[in-house]
């Protein structure tokens, strides 16, 4: 059964709940007119070999080894997963446990850069790229190590699979970063422009849709203009109202077709797809070039002495990126890699770039969360809830240890945007307990749906 949006404008393409977070503006003008810096690469990186949704890689290289930039040295045989590539030349220090920004703790690969940028030999163009068939290009956008880079790191292969009995008749492109604070994608809108249409046709050829549509804020006017005198009659650019989470998969899909994907389904149960700003470019030179996925655009903002957009190695501690940026400001009170509304709060600073790192920001301490008091009943986290979920009884269930209960009122099908806590005037932190609420309810909702035999459930 469809999702069904009843609150939702179809005409001013809206989509029911979400908010206009305070400040949204002024706070993007901090590097919204700021082109891409190049950030110095670091004497060590730290490749961690899960960056991705799906199963971490096998490690492919041991201390001593020499390696490439570009080389891959990670890899597995999962459906979902991505393998990671070296993002400098030098030499293998050792494979070791690294502390993920999430405070997962997983295998990385930490190289000594040698500072000669010295490109693997399998890596080479393809002059021939329009003539590919498309299971080439996803085997090829596989192997460069492409995931869904605005944050949710989902293998980039696996969503240009689609699936046996399914079409795709709808390829979208999030240009929304509907995020404060962040304008990677609005910069790459800017500047990388011939790139962009050029990944968007090729992913539009691989899954065969017949209509490509870039959905963009109306708060870019200036990437809206750029991308439709590149597109010309090659696709639609269409743009949107500023509401956030306008850029979730689900919210912008709707926006755009109208169409509401299935609670726990894919986007291609109703024919569509979506691909963001910065992977879109990834897939053009991957394709185009062979270049694997190695670095990435990223905002670092708020209170840093000097806001810049970076082009920066994945690996790069990010506690160089705040240094490159002139340090942080004395007011500083928390350091948020992301964005403040779906962003992780830091307690290191030494955690390296991943794929999915879109944003790194200094906040003050009027950040940091207080204290909760009792909830009021007000309604206003259902109201303003994208998902129509009750985050205020999720919180209840959460707290009490309630799992199955918690996944009877549809935890799974929390985006986890934030918006719940940012309504709340009560300052529960509904978000949080919805995350951890996703993790324990899981178990509980696969065995109601049957997905566990029954040896497993009386376990």
């Amino acid at each position: 059964m469809a999702f069904a949006y009843p609150f939702g404008n179809r005409r001013s393409r809206k989509f029911p709940g979400g908010v206009h977070p305070h400040g949204c503006e002024s706070s993007k003008s901090l590097t919204s007119g700021k082109a891409f810096e190049a950030a110095p690469i670091p004497d060590r990186l730290i490749i961690p070999l899960s960056q991705h949704i799906g199963a971490p890689c096998v490690c492919l290289v041991k201390a001593g080894d020499t390696v490439n930039l570009g080389q891959m040295i990670g890899e597995t045989s999962a459906f979902v997963s991505a393998p990671v590539h070296a993002s400098a030349s030098g030499r293998v220090l050792s494979v070791a446990p690294c502390m993920l920004p999430n405070g997962v703790s997983v295998p990385s690969v930490i190289i000594d850069n040698d500072y000669e940028d010295r490109w693997d030999p399998s890596i080479a163009p393809d002059p021939d790229v329009a003539q590919r068939e498309p299971q080439v290009l996803i085997a090829r956008v596989r192997a460069a190590g492409i995931v869904g880079m605005g944050g949710a790191a989902f293998p980039t292969a696996v969503k240009l699979t689609v699936p046996q009995g399914k079409s795709i008749d709808t390829l979208i492109i999030n240009g929304v970063e509907c995020e404060p604070y962040l304008t990677v994608d609005h910069r790459l809108m800017l500047e990388r422009t011939g790139d962009l249409i050029d990944g968007a046709k090729l992913a539009q050829r691989i899954v065969n849709a017949k209509r490509l549509v870039f959905g963009i804020e109306a708060n870019k006017p200036d990437a809206i203009a750029a991308v439709r005198k590149a597109a010309g009659d090659k696709a639609e650019v269409v743009e949107l109202p500023v509401r956030y989470p306008q850029g979730g998969e689900k919210q912008l899909i709707y926006a755009l077709t109208g169409r509401s994907v299935p609670l726990g389904g894919l986007p291609s149960a109703i024919g569509a797809a979506v691909l963001n700003i910065s992977t879109t470019i990834e897939i053009s030179h991957a394709l185009r070039t062979g270049r694997p996925l190695i670095e990435r655009g990223i905002t670092v903002s708020g209170l840093v002495r000097e806001p810049k957009n970076l082009t920066a190695r994945i690996g790069t501690p990010l506690v160089d990126l705040i240094e490159y940026c002139g340090g942080l400001r004395e007011e500083t009170g928390k350091i948020i890699l992301g964005g403040p509304m779906m962003g992780i709060a830091l307690n290191r600073l030494e955690v390296p770039l991943t794929k999915n790192s879109s944003g790194l920001l200094a906040v003050g301490g009027e950040s940091i969360a207080p204290d909760e008091t009792p909830c009021i009943r007000c309604g206003r986290c259902t109201r303003s809830c994208p998902m129509r979920l009750q985050p205020a009884i999720i919180d209840a269930y959460a707290r009490k240890r309630m799992w199955e209960e918690v996944g009877a009122n549809g935890v799974l099908n929390c985006i986890e945007c934030g918006v719940c806590t940012y309504v709340c005037p009560a300052k529960r932190q509904l978000t949080q307990m919805c995350r951890v609420g996703k993790k324990m309810a899981a178990p509980f909702v696969k065995r109601a749906q049957g997905a566990e035999p029954t040896s497993k459930k009386k376990a």
